[in-house]
């Protein structure tokens, strides 16, 4: 049994591939930066299927948010060891790779994330290239769902939001300075809180001001992180993450307008990286 995974830092998804059969499942996402050996191991522990098959797994492939040194692979990496004994490959990489698998489907391309956090990269197809590092979402995380429930908290309480939407956002969330305050300073994974409320930038994005929010934090991630690839006009750029998924349109017409051509556009990764997986020799 070989064992997939693909973590944002607020969900991560599992997928066990047996034979022609595939068997999925989610948990909590994960990432080195926040999170322990022991807290991703207990984690996956409590999750029935996982806890199930772990001794029939042969070999694990995770793709995860932060695992881009060695210091962060090894946190995740033991934690994978602990749960899943009897696997002789344990392979942990950066998540951006595995958007690059499952975006780019081997062909050359530049491969975008945007979910709770935001990223990019030039994928030959075989390996990536990065021009800009993510900074993470205290210093920027541009079009990210962290980017865009700090702008909205923020303009919240900077009574900056148009009435009507400040009213629906209260109704909805029953939220005070307070909380919003102790939520983003006091408690752990800030930027999935942040993230949280992209459900209801969703559930609203046809007012103008969400529609005009998105565009502008979309359009800032494209300037500086899609353009900043000299190949961009000649290779299709591709897309993976809830952001990019539910607003497609607004991600389109920016393209038109900076003179990229959108690919593919997957809100999840996890089935193009079993296609991989599963042709590999």
């Amino acid at each position: 049994m070989i064992l997939l995974a693909d973590s944002g830092s607020t969900k991560c998804d599992w997928m066990i591939l047996d034979g022609d059969k595939r068997l999925s499942t989610h948990t909590k996402g994960f990432n080195p930066f926040f999170h322990s050996t022991e807290f991703i191991a207990e984690e996956l522990i409590k999750n029935q299927l996982l806890s199930d098959s772990a001794l029939h797994i042969n070999a694990v492939y995770y793709y995860g948010a932060s695992c881009s040194n060695d210091i962060r692979i090894g946190i995740v990496q033991k934690a994978l060891s602990k749960v899943f004994t009897n696997a002789a490959i344990i392979s942990v990489d950066h998540d951006l790779k595995g958007a690059a698998i499952a975006a780019c489907a081997g062909q050359e391309g530049i491969a975008c994330i945007l979910g709770t956090g935001s990223n990019s990269c030039y994928f030959d197809g075989k390996s990536i290239h990065e021009q800009i590092p993510a900074l993470g979402y205290v210093l920027d995380d541009e079009g990210s769902g962290s980017y865009f429930g700090k702008y909205l908290l923020s303009n919240l309480l900077y009574n900056q939001l148009p009435q009507d939407i400040a009213d629906s956002f209260r109704s909805r969330f029953g939220l005070t300075k307070d909380n919003i305050l102790f939520n983003v300073y006091n408690e752990p994974n800030a930027n999935v809180y942040l993230a949280s409320f992209m459900q209801f930038v969703s559930d609203n994005v046809a007012h103008p001001f969400l529609a005009q929010m998105v565009h502008d934090g979309l359009k800032r991630f494209a300037e500086i992180h899609i353009l900043c690839y000299q190949n961009h006009h000649s290779v299709p750029v591709n897309f993976v993450g809830s952001i990019a998924y539910y607003f497609k349109p607004i991600l389109e017409k920016i393209a038109v307008d900076l003179g990229f051509t959108i690919g593919s556009i997957i809100q999840k990764p996890i089935d193009g990286l079993a296609d991989f997986h599963q042709q590999a020799p």
